[in-house]
């Protein structure tokens, strides 16, 4: 199978299109933000990738990646063995780093081989996060909004609950100011 690689702007739109969505970035990068719903399969953890860092700078880059490889081959495989050995033919992963390079490309090429259809975030979490930003200057029109108002004990809130308890997609600033004067 082929790696597909996604502008971000195009992986954006089409995010809940895929079966999984697979962060490639270390745990603690994973835990600092992610793509909505990405499971973590971290080609380095963050003590390998510490380790990594420091031997490419106090010994050579080409050090680096021999003992890089060695480290994410490994974790790739138990990555597969541990979530991937159930997946069908059919299954469409989209894969990102930092900045879709190399352990995203690692992690991409090994489940390509296998033969799923891979697809590889152009430019990673930092063109994702890029995407966003844009998009964020044009979404705001695509929507018709309703402002709630009234005075204290008018029951907008409880309003609001039932409206999202019915599927209403609701903003509740009220809520998340907890009540003390959004």
């Amino acid at each position: 199978m082929a790696i597909v690689k996604l502008p971000a702007s195009e992986a954006l739109e089409r995010i809940d299109a895929f079966d999984a969505v697979i962060d490639a970035r270390s745990p603690a990068e994973h835990a600092l933000d992610r793509l909505p719903g990405a499971l973590n399969w971290p080609s380095l953890t963050d003590e390998e990738r510490a380790l990594i860092g420091t031997i490419y700078t106090q010994v050579s880059p080409f050090e680096a990646r021999k003992r890089g490889a060695v480290l994410v081959a490994r974790n790739i495989a138990a990555h597969i063995e541990r979530e991937g050995l159930d997946k069908p033919r059919d299954w469409q992963p989209l894969v990102y780093c930092w900045r879709g390079g190399q352990r995203s490309g690692a992690l991409a090429t090994v489940l390509s081989a296998i033969g799923w259809r891979v697809h590889l975030l152009e430019g990673g979490y930092q063109a994702f996060r890029r995407a966003v930003v844009t998009a964020l200057e044009t979404l705001p029109t695509r929507f018709a909004y309703r402002v709630v108002c009234g005075v204290t004990g008018s029951g907008k809130s409880r309003l609001l609950q039932r409206l999202a308890a019915s599927g209403v997609q609701v903003l509740d600033l009220e809520q998340l100011a907890n009540h003390r004067g959004s």
